[in-house]
């Protein structure tokens, strides 16, 4: 692939643009209007600079791991077609750009807590929690469920407990999304020496520990409605969305299959747009 791409892919594009997605909603649902442009514009391109650049160092920590799994191994940092030094100039590069665009654009407040949520990915989850626990996805799944609250800060220069809502629906829905997808790459992960829970605690447990967090999940994603955050449109949306989700889940703690946890796996990424896009819809209606 050119050289542009290769740098692109380093960025981990589709899941750095669901973070920027989350990221505008909570932008649009800290206000009663519409958001400020320079905010709206300077805030998005900041945050996804600094999430371009975590994801970067998340492929020059797994370089390694990356090149002994079917999934990475084409990545350009496991074929060593960019070089560690080149990811480290790129990802420094990106996440002064990001700093300055939200410390230019947002508050301050903003800026450091996208910065802490760099950290918290690219280095406790990816460098120290990924390799050491079962539970990784889980105790780091916090740095990936900030970007709502990172929209919210670059508005209103504070956290409320509206925005921790939207943080816990995507805190709980990591688990069983990121899981689906372990389960049927668990031979990747077994190649790769990584203890993902379908590996160390075997198939059913891991389709158990699913379904629960499903099950969570459905209870977290009513919490706006009931705080009064939002209204009954978002209230059908999310128990429509997310009994969808309990029932593959279930689906799948019945009969596993590949196919079906690959199913599970894609209806898990378009669940969660889906359900943020409810609530934003709901908060114009």
């Amino acid at each position: 692939m050119p050289r542009w791409r290769q740098y692109w892919v380093l960025t981990k594009p589709r899941v750095t643009q669901l973070a920027v997605f989350c990221a505008i909603i909570g932008m649009f649902l800290a206000t009663p209007g519409m958001v400020p442009w320079p905010i709206l514009i300077g805030g998005s391109i900041g945050i996804w600079l600094l999430a371009g650049a975590a994801f970067a160092v998340n492929c020059l920590i797994e370089q390694a791991v990356d090149a002994k799994m079917r999934r990475t191994a084409w990545r350009p940092s496991a074929t060593g077609e960019i070089t560690p030094i080149q990811i480290i100039i790129f990802s420094c590069v990106l996440g002064a750009a990001g700093m300055a665009t939200l410390w230019l654009y947002t508050n301050p407040l903003t800026m450091w807590l996208t910065f802490a949520t760099f950290v918290g990915y690219a280095v406790i989850y990816t460098w120290l929690l990924k390799p050491a626990t079962p539970q990784n996805i889980v105790i780091g799944g916090l740095s990936g469920a900030m970007p709502p609250a990172l929209g919210w800060v670059a508005v209103t220069n504070q956290l409320s407990a509206e925005a921790w809502l939207l943080v816990l629906i995507i805190f709980v829905w990591t688990p069983p999304h990121f899981w689906a997808l372990a389960l049927y790459r668990r031979e990747d992960y077994v190649q790769a020496g990584l203890p993902m829970l379908p590996v160390t605690h075997g198939e059913k447990f891991t389709l158990l520990n699913i379904l629960l967090y499903t099950l969570i999940l459905l209870a977290a994603s009513i919490l706006p409605y009931i705080y009064g955050m939002s209204g009954i449109f978002y209230l059908v949306s999310a128990i429509v969305l997310s009994s969808i989700f309990v029932y593959y889940a279930i689906c799948l703690y019945r009969s596993y299959s590949d196919q079906l946890a690959r199913k599970t796996f894609k209806y898990s990424i378009s669940y969660l747009a889906l359900l943020f896009a409810a609530i934003l819809v709901d908060h114009y209606l």
